[in-house]
């Protein structure tokens, strides 16, 4: 018989407010960047806060890890050390990383980045022999690939993103915005190369698509699949965004939590959340009112035709409508939604171009905008990309989180003792019969838990103390004096002891996961003499440092699952209609820069190469 597994919902924090927003909202933990070292330069947070969020999660059994996901240079690496070992005193229950310069040298459970571009059983297992206690897998693969991974480790923990933005790059052996704009995706400055409008052009110079954005991915959609995902071995629920406001944070973390939620009420055998606590919402979430390009499964169930957004990069909103006729001023809609002063809307025009505008006045479905947009047309499907209504809704308290206490009142030999967990209240009171019944009185009195985080769950009165006369500012004492006690004495978030510094095996480095890592040693993205050390103990060869550090001639930039010979049709061996065209295929920037294309159909993968 399979043992029930823990589920986790795990969501982002661009700072303090947002963990907090987060956690109160359903999350089961929470990630978040310190000041320095994290993939999102732009967000980082002092020790202090992260600290704070510690404090403030734990007591849900929330956890908390710290995205130290960065190449680390040689200058660095003391900094970094140092860095961690702060973030340990302050109660982080994991590191995220992808220099393997780190490997051995913290005294922090290790979390696999998904910059260590992890794709395959062998690189999976590689990682657990390291000491890595879980693996953020690659955003690209299908329910089979990740169960094929929790089979061969079924003792690893595997995290998966849900929901988010996606990077059409494998992450961590994307190098384009380093090539074109000398900032680094593994530095934590990615310039959002795949977001811009490219020519397709053949070897004969022939444009196939003009100026498109044939690399924009729509946003990552997993609601629906949670519970195909944890049957095939995930546990980790990853929401994309630690550049995303409280807003953000609260939509969906709410959505995702309830729907876990629902699959451990229908499951209860099989699966748990891993934190505390019950979430009384006060709004009703909508994935569809969030900042979102279009939503896909990505390759979930396999390579699918509807990954991509090739008209814009920008977030479209929900669908609210077509346009019905245009009069003066003003234009009809013809659709249910409802619509207020303030709501920016959107449309694909006839030149393929996103367009938006903002409506000064609605008055039912008749639509004022501030200006009319000169392409807006009948029949035109409109997006709201801001719904100052649901805005009004997310800036309140949308949800509240609690902790049921299950409390026991009981007698000592010189007054009453209230106990919960580890806590323990005592005051001294003569026992005095009671008058009248005390029972409605005591259970009035302790639940008056207020602002804390605690409910009153299920209350024992034992040793006749209901019988007894109980003054309620006694009662009040008591309630008083244990949450104190609780709140001194909260576990840490597993429940567990603190895990001891994981210590690298011995394990050779193999080649088994991607041929290009040995054509392209700069993969490796070896930064540091720790790193180098590292892997030289492990056989590799040859051994080359990190692009930043050396840039290479005609370089391979990204590679890709996402495959643009698919996505216009023109894959034969899925059922696709025979190209026209001459390759090599090229991309080209409107400052003419080109990047040839090489399809690898033998693996389903893309390569792109800068042309020198």
């Amino acid at each position: 018989m399979t043992s029930m597994r823990k589920l986790e919902l795990l969501a982002p924090a661009k700072n303090l407010e947002c963990g907090i927003a987060a956690i109160d909202c359903g999350a089961d933990a929470i990630y978040i960047g310190a000041a320095r070292f994290g993939a999102r330069a732009a967000a980082g947070n002092s020790v202090e806060d992260i600290a704070a969020l510690c404090r403030y999660a734990h007591v849900f059994g929330v956890r908390v890890y710290v995205t130290l996901n960065t190449i680390i240079y040689d200058s660095e690496l003391a900094d970094t050390l140092a860095l961690a070992e702060c973030l340990r005193q302050a109660g982080v229950d994991a590191i995220l990383v992808q220099d393997m310069g780190l490997v051995g040298r913290v005294s922090l459970p290790l979390h696999a980045s998904t910059q260590c571009d992890t794709r395959t059983a062998d690189k999976a297992l590689w990682l657990r022999s390291l000491g890595f206690s879980r693996v953020v897998l690659a955003r690209e693969l299908s329910a089979n690939e990740i169960q094929a991974i929790h089979q061969a480790a079924p003792d690893l923990e595997l995290e998966v993103f849900v929901h988010g933005a996606l990077c059409v790059s494998y992450s961590g052996v994307c190098y384009a915005s380093q090539y074109c704009f000398g900032r680094s995706a593994n530095r934590g400055e990615c310039a959002q190369f795949c977001r811009l409008k490219f020519d397709l052009i053949d070897a004969d110079g022939r444009e196939i698509e003009h100026q498109r954005h044939l690399l924009s991915l729509r946003d990552l959609c997993q609601i629906d699949a949670l519970e195909q995902l944890a049957d095939a071995g995930a546990c980790s629920f990853k929401i994309e965004g630690r550049l995303k406001d409280a807003d953000y944070v609260k939509n969906v973390v709410a959505a995702y939590s309830r729907r876990l939620d629902q699959l451990v009420a229908s499951r209860p055998h099989d699966y748990c959340r891993t934190s505390r606590g019950r979430v009384e919402y006060h709004f009703e979430p909508n994935l569809h009112k969030t900042f979102n390009r279009g939503y896909t499964h990505y390759f979930l169930n396999g390579r699918q035709p509807d990954i991509a957004s090739f008209d814009t990069p920008k977030a479209m909103g929900e669908y609210v409508g077509r346009v019905k006729e245009l009069r003066g001023n003003s234009f009809s809609v013809a659709g249910v939604a409802d619509f207020a002063n303030g709501d920016g809307l959107c449309f694909i025009n006839a030149d393929h171009e996103l367009e938006g505008f903002r409506v000064n006045r609605a008055e039912g479905n008749r639509l004022y905008p501030q200006k009319m947009p000169p392409m807006l047309r009948p029949g035109m499907a409109l997006y709201r990309n801001s719904d100052v209504a649901f805005s009004k809704v997310l800036a309140g308290r949308v949800a509240e989180r609690k902790v049921p206490v299950d409390m026991t009142l009981s007698l000592s030999p010189t007054g009453f003792v209230l106990q919960a967990q580890q806590a323990r209240a005592e005051v001294a009171f003569d026992h005095q019969e009671a008058r009248t019944g005390q029972h409605d009185n005591i259970v009035r009195q302790l639940s008056k838990l207020g602002n804390t985080p605690y409910t009153l769950g299920h209350l024992t009165i034992a040793d006749g103390a209901d019988g007894l006369f109980i003054p309620s500012s006694l009662l009040s004492d008591l309630r008083r004096m244990l949450v104190e006690q609780l709140q001194q004495t909260v576990p840490d978030a597993s429940g567990e002891a603190p895990a001891a510094c994981p210590q690298p095996g011995d394990a050779p480095l193999s080649h088994g996961w991607q041929r290009e890592y040995l054509q392209y040693p700069y993969l490796y993205n070896i930064a540091n003499q720790s790193a180098r050390a590292f892997y030289q103990r492990r056989g590799l060869s040859p051994l080359a440092p990190a692009y930043e550090l050396s840039p290479t001639s005609r370089p391979l930039i990204m590679q890709c699952r996402h495959c643009l010979r698919y996505a216009l049709g023109y894959c034969v061996r899925r059922g696709g209609r025979k190209p026209q065209w001459r390759e090599p295929l090229y991309l080209r920037l409107g400052d003419g820069r080109r990047f040839e294309l090489k399809f690898q159909c033998d693996e389903c993968q893309m390569n792109i190469y800068a042309e020198e």
